[in-house]
């Protein structure tokens, strides 16, 4: 498995899929313009076992929530995607199918579509989410699942590298929780998964995975979802829903998780089921207000760029283009026109373009 890995038709798919997109940026252009000798440089390290990854670089965002986001260099990204790439099929035969996060053939909107076809279906709803997801990840608990899975003691070396390269980044974004059994050193335990490493999404779905199989096999839940560190369980009792809460909450035990206890409410799904940015009715769907107004936001400070000749209006396009290929999902041609009426654009130098601007904006919002 492990010689699979250096491989060098997969290292070479590993830099493709970790330049994608980014070809044009400074870390994947260097990497590019001597990518031989970088990928044989890789396979080297990898086949004698002295690759280490090098240092993160942290930056926060601030929408939808608050985030520390931490960057691996670009080399390190393409050993993430090479043991991926070779590990992933593994795992992928164990998830159950209503697991929609970093998954082929999955993502926001199937889990927007199931969430809205099982609210048409039963009265009831549980959504529940973790506390700290990412920064709570235990490293203890995540080996013990990929041992489970990996035998091949190498390919456990090189996922121990890079789990061990994150230890810590998320130490300030973790708030300290106590477990029955934990002893006074369980606040030293490693911790964490950088967010913005691929490795972190697919092992958060391998973390997680006990918990799925926990839901659908033991509970017997019929109608369960989960996204990341979002699930919902339907059913047609109320009373049924809270005593899968209680047990979902001992079963999170076992994985050093908690979950938000003040929005783990029973609900009838036609009030409207709070899901990945939007409210899900059975009939329509509706974006949060906070989604809104935070592109409002934005895509004024992207007209202020454009405006003043620091950004094209290339850029400003992709940006408007990207959030209306996500909420054309839901009922929102209105709010897109409103938001795109009250922003009008002016060409910075030639205003001979700003009717073409305004109506290329204008006429996204027919999508």
């Amino acid at each position: 498995m492990f010689a699979s890995i250096y491989a060098w038709e997969n290292l070479l798919q590993a830099y493709r899929k970790a330049a994608k997109g980014k070809r044009g940026l400074p870390p994947a252009a260097c990497f590019e313009h001597q990518i031989a000798d970088h990928l044989l440089e890789l396979q080297e390290e990898l086949r004698v076992r002295v690759y280490q990854p090098g240092a993160y670089t942290h930056f926060f965002i601030h929408e939808p929530k608050r985030r520390k986001i931490s960057a691996a260099p670009f080399r390190d990204r393409v050993v993430h995607h090479a043991l991926c790439n070779v590990i992933e099929p593994l795992f992928e035969a164990r998830f159950i199918p209503d697991s929609y996060a970093n998954r082929v053939g999955k993502g926001t909107h199937r889990a927007l579509d199931r969430l809205q076809a099982l609210a048409r279906a039963y009265p009831y709803v549980l959504r529940l989410d973790v506390v700290q997801h990412f920064p709570s990840l235990d490293h203890a608990v995540l080996r013990a699942v990929l041992e489970n899975v990996i035998s091949d003691t190498e390919t456990l070396w090189l996922a121990d590298r890079i789990l061990n390269s994150g230890a810590g980044v998320l130490r300030d974004e973790y708030t300290l929780v106590s477990f029955p059994g934990d002893e006074p050193t369980a606040a030293e335990r490693p911790r964490g998964l950088p967010i913005g490493n691929l490795t972190s999404q697919f092992w958060s779905n391998a973390y997680m995975d006990s918990l799925d199989w926990f839901v659908v096999s033991v509970l017997r839940c019929p109608a369960y979802l989960r996204y990341v560190d979002d699930f919902a369980l339907f059913s047609r009792s109320k009373r049924e829903l809270y005593s899968w809460k209680a047990a979902i909450i001992g079963k999170l035990t076992e994985l050093r998780l908690t979950i938000h206890q003040e929005s783990a409410q029973v609900m009838p799904c036609h009030v409207g089921v709070p899901w990945l940015g939007f409210i899900v009715y059975p009939t329509h769907r509706l974006l949060k207000r906070r989604n809104a107004v935070s592109f409002s936001r934005r895509l004024e400070r992207n007209i202020d760029l454009y405006e003043s000749g620091r950004i094209s209006f290339a850029e400003l396009d992709a940006t408007v283009q990207g959030w209306i290929n996500h909420v054309r999902y839901a009922d929102t041609w209105g709010l897109r026109r409103q938001i795109f009426d009250s922003h009008p654009i002016r060409a910075p130098q030639k205003p001979s373009f700003e009717g073409h601007a305004v109506q290329h904006l204008k006429g996204s919002t027919k999508g």
